[in-house]
């Protein structure tokens, strides 16, 4: 059985950032309470791996000693 491929159009940094808009939007439109703050809580999380993946892909970064 042969898994299906995908070829992607955007970076993961840039599907990441895209996919915490959408959340906080999300959010918005929920009214206060727990499914709003776990909304936010991914928004951001999401948000933060994307600049995290970014920041680690950047060239002239330090190798771990």
């Amino acid at each position: 059985m042969q898994r299906r491929r995908i070829k992607q159009t955007t970076s993961f940094e840039e599907r990441l950032a895209e996919h915490g808009r959408a959340l906080r939007q999300k959010a918005k439109s929920l009214p206060p309470g727990i499914e709003r703050e776990q909304t936010i809580r991914k928004a951001r999380q999401a948000e933060t791996g994307a600049q995290i993946s970014e920041w680690l892909s950047t060239p002239g970064l330090p190798a771990p000693e």
